[in-house]
């Protein structure tokens, strides 16, 4: 059995399989709770998770993946923008063997400039502190197998980005590549502010450089000023050098190799609170994705 968390009645791609079909209502408030009551009650297949309030996109997607109890969860966003006939070669990887089959987006049409920008600065950024590898422009739009829905289950941070912790867990993949169709109706719900915050959540989830980084410019901060501090004894009291550094030059210096210091302190504060912060997660020690014992 295969139940497919998608946002569109599709059935007619799954005939080979038995299947539900899960709506998450993120606490809408334009009539979309008895649009989809009515639909229920015409299709069994039709299950509703209805929040009491918005709890955010991340937080929707994740209510759809523990709702899965059968052998695979196809996510999809309900704006209609992942082209649901591509859904014969999800299930086609994942018959192959695929553990996971991520849907990437090769195009967008309704992207402005500015925001593929952004998308593109924050892929890098994401790649370069992270310690998961995030394909670039891979979505939501994804086949998860029962042994995937299962170890996702068991992780419990409230601040969350679903497909950082998807890429987390490891697991076999596959990937799909789509041009993102125009969106149906509505506009779209992340405003930059909103995208913004998401962006900073994938940092700190995935990466514990930014609680470091004082420590880091901390070194090189005191490196820089321990240099400049030898130059300056060594051109007052040993070689003169005729560089004539002023009083308040040798103040200033001091006082950053000072700040230096306490940006280092800081940095090893960072290090025990990353380790208490990874101790507080509650993710796995370790993921398997078969037995054989």
């Amino acid at each position: 059995m295969i139940y497919c968390a998608v946002a569109g009645e599709q059935k007619k791609l799954c005939d080979k399989y038995d299947f539900e079909i899960i709506f998450v209502d993120d606490g809408s408030v334009d009539g979309s709770a008895k649009a989809l009551e009515s639909l229920a009650e015409k299709d069994v297949q039709i299950k509703i998770i209805e929040f009491s309030r918005n709890f955010g996109k991340e937080i929707a997607t994740t209510a759809g993946i523990n709702a899965c109890k059968a052998d695979a969860c196809i996510i999809m966003d309900a704006d209609l923008q992942h082209p649901s006939e591509l859904i014969p070669e999800f299930l086609h990887k994942w018959e192959a063997g695929a553990d996971i089959v991520v849907g990437v987006r090769k195009h967008n049409k309704s992207d402005g400039r500015i925001k593929k920008i952004g998308s593109f600065i924050f892929y890098k950024l994401l790649n370069t502190i992270s310690e998961v590898k995030i394909i670039p422009q891979s979505t939501d739009f994804r086949l998860l197998d029962r042994v995937v829905v299962n170890e996702f289950n068991r992780l419990t941070e409230r601040s969350r980005i679903t497909r950082g912790l998807i890429d987390w867990l490891g697991f076999k993949r596959e990937y799909i590549y789509f041009n993102a169709n125009e969106r149906m109706n509505g506009e779209a719900g992340y405003s930059f502010i909103k995208l913004f915050q998401l962006a900073v959540t994938s940092f700190i989830s995935l990466s514990l450089l930014p609680l470091r980084i004082a420590g880091y410019l901390g070194i090189v901060i005191v490196l820089l000023s321990g240099i400049f501090g030898i130059v300056m004894i060594i051109d007052r009291y040993f070689i003169d050098w005729n560089l004539n550094f002023s009083g308040p030059a040798i103040l200033a210096n001091i006082i950053l190799f000072l700040v230096g210091i306490v940006l280092i302190s800081l940095g090893l504060l960072a290090f025990y609170i990353g380790s208490i912060y990874k101790e507080t997660q509650g993710r796995p020690m370790y993921v398997v994705r078969r037995r054989k014992l």
